[in-house]
């Protein structure tokens, strides 16, 4: 299962609800306002470095360029894709579930 993310994580509780339900081993997207939750030192950072280890944990690069953050600042384990990666996401999972 791919989850999507698209909410930051410090106006809205989707993150906290995606990372409660997702079951191991799943893929998490940061996508939008989401990506906010993939870089480090947030109060975000110590529940996504955890995420990272037990799931595939990606973060849209175009959404992270957008809103001026750089990869040097990701939490370790974050995958970056780009649009084509995001599409090989969905094609390569079972289903989407997006956390609005």
């Amino acid at each position: 299962m791919l989850h999507t993310v698209n909410k930051s994580p410090f106006e809205r509780n989707s993150l906290d609800s995606c990372l409660r339900l997702a079951k191991k081993g799943s893929a998490i997207l940061l996508m939008e306002d989401g990506v906010y939750a993939a870089v480090t030192g947030t109060t975000a950072t110590d529940k996504m470095a955890s995420a990272a280890k037990g799931n595939s944990v990606y973060v849209l690069g175009p959404d992270m360029s957008a809103r001026g953050l750089a990869e040097d600042q990701l939490i370790d384990g974050i995958k970056v894709v780009d649009y084509e990666g995001f599409v090989d996401l969905v094609a390569d999972n079972d289903g989407v579930t997006p956390w609005l």
